[in-house]
């Protein structure tokens, strides 16, 4: 069935506490996607963040941001007041998310409302107990992060950096409180996230969310399995995730996640993998795997490389993990992220899978017209998007992009001299053979550099655009529905 729907982070909802949440305003947006005959919201991944700010570098596979608890739930609720909230630095701007404040102010709200709620409550005492194989590590986690100045575990003392058992013992007594409070901030998060996916589904909108393939050098993830993962005497990696030099750059991407240890996975019947998922699964109703190409192979990179150039390919897990995928967790709808270098076995792979691949506008005008991104080369098993939260607005790459390819993309869509290419780029996605068109919120919004999410390879600036109160409106969702009628999407 043709459909479409809308890339918007829930960060970059508006909100008067800083950041994008589960609140009124992510429910007014679903009522916007549903006036506007959208089926879909793609969000990015939803869990705490780490180095950078960044949704990919998250303290845990499982848990979800504290960031994204609505505050003014907790005041319904009777656990923080009016008054509470409203003495709390968020930021000025409106347009902007300061992790830094938030980081600074948000916490003390939230530990106050966690020392109101009664921990013998039962909705409370069973979120603990049905996520207690993943939620235990990482309350300790947290809690042993705040105690140790935030530094990453490697750098605490050996014995709770290798998790002897009598220093975890000695720690759990010691953080109790720390670690409740850690525990009933995701039970906070799952039970908002959980109602508004409800609403959502109810209102015939589905959840696209995003899982990164790796994990944090610094997560709870590699502190509870290190088995798990490629690691060297110390339990440090000894080499670490990237992509090697291409177009793009001549260094390639060292990205510094530690690679996993498929074997053992294997060993274990891909348990942690599946359990991830599942989790994923409660949260959203269909979820994009990053760097899908890494199940088929990945580029490993030695531990303290400055750069990406001398790097490795090795072998992934392939069609052995994605069939313990489809026999334990069959009803799980997946996207698979398979932008860059796609070879011939990466390709048999997806197509193996049965898995739809992504398509992306921005990447279809080489001008030599030989790219697999122009529209007449679709399959119909594919999504495509005008770009991604990892490329610039339509509107700025227009201005930004290899001259001749804006060129040739003006001749592709007729657009003339003078006019933005933006619509026509809109209207070449949704009305390709693909079955299911993604358009970041951006773009409706014919947003310049102002509205970018995310420039890789840099640091600082990034994952903060937010959208200001009222942005979308009537108008916009009658204007976005008779565009999703046109080209038979609703």
């Amino acid at each position: 069935m043709r459909s479409s729907g809308i890339l918007l982070p829930l960060s970059s909802l508006s909100s008067p506490h800083g950041i994008g949440c589960a609140g009124r305003e992510a429910y007014r947006f679903v009522d916007f996607l549903k006036a506007a005959g959208q089926r879909y919201w793609q969000i990015l991944p939803l869990g705490p963040t780490g180095y950078g700010d960044s949704p990919y570098q998250s303290f845990s596979a499982f848990a979800g941001s504290p960031y994204y608890i609505d505050l003014d739930d907790l005041a319904e609720r009777g656990l923080l007041t009016t008054a509470e909230i409203d003495a709390v630095d968020f930021g000025a701007d409106p347009g902007r998310v300061d992790y830094g404040l938030l980081f600074e102010n948000r916490f003390g709200l939230l530990k106050r409302a966690a020392g109101r709620m009664d921990p013998q409550d039962p909705a409370l005492t069973a979120f603990f107990a049905e996520n207690a194989d993943w939620l235990e590590d990482y309350a300790l986690f947290m809690a042993l992060k705040e105690e140790r100045g935030q530094v990453g575990f490697q750098r605490w003392p050996a014995a709770l950096c290798g998790r002897h058992p009598r220093a975890l013992a000695a720690a759990r007594r010691r953080l109790a409180d720390e670690i409740f409070f850690w525990k009933a901030a995701q039970y906070l998060f799952f039970d908002q996230w959980t109602k508004l996916k409800a609403y959502a589904n109810q209102k015939g909108i589905r959840i696209i969310g995003d899982l990164p393939i790796y994990v944090s050098p610094d997560s709870a993830d590699l502190w509870a399995n290190g088995p798990l993962f490629q690691l060297d005497a110390r339990g440090r990696p000894s080499e670490v995730a990237g992509v090697p030099p291409d177009a793009f750059s001549d260094e390639g991407q060292l990205w510094g996640n530690p690679l996993y240890d498929w074997k053992a996975h294997k060993k274990q019947g891909y348990r942690w993998w599946l359990r991830r998922l599942a989790v994923a699964a409660s949260l959203y109703d269909l979820i994009r795997i990053d760097h899908f190409r890494g199940v088929e192979s990945y580029y490993a990179i030695p531990a303290g490389a400055k750069n990406a150039v001398h790097g490795r390919w090795q072998k992934g897990p392939g069609m052995d993990f994605v069939g313990a995928i489809r026999s334990q967790l069959p009803q799980l709808g997946i996207i698979a992220e398979d932008l860059g270098l796609l070879t011939p076995a990466v390709r048999r792979l997806l197509a193996a899978s049965g898995f739809p691949g992504m398509k992306v506008l921005q990447f279809a005008f080489d001008p030599s017209g030989r790219s697999d991104y122009l529209p007449f080369r679709y399959p119909r098993n594919t999504v495509v998007y005008t770009g991604t939260h990892d490329n610039t607005t339509t509107e700025d790459w227009q201005r930004s992009a290899d001259p001749r390819e804006v060129a040739f993309a003006r001749r592709y869509l007729d657009v003339p001299q003078g006019e933005s290419v933006t619509p026509a780029m809109i209207r070449a996605a949704l009305g390709s053979v693909a079955d299911t068109c993604i358009i970041p919120m951006q773009d409706y919004l014919a947003l310049g550099k102002e509205g970018r999410i995310n420039t890789p390879g840099t640091l600082g600036g990034n994952w903060t655009w937010r959208m200001l109160p009222g942005t979308v409106n009537r108008a916009l969702a009658k204007q976005i529905r008779a565009l999703t009628r046109l080209y038979g999407r609703i």
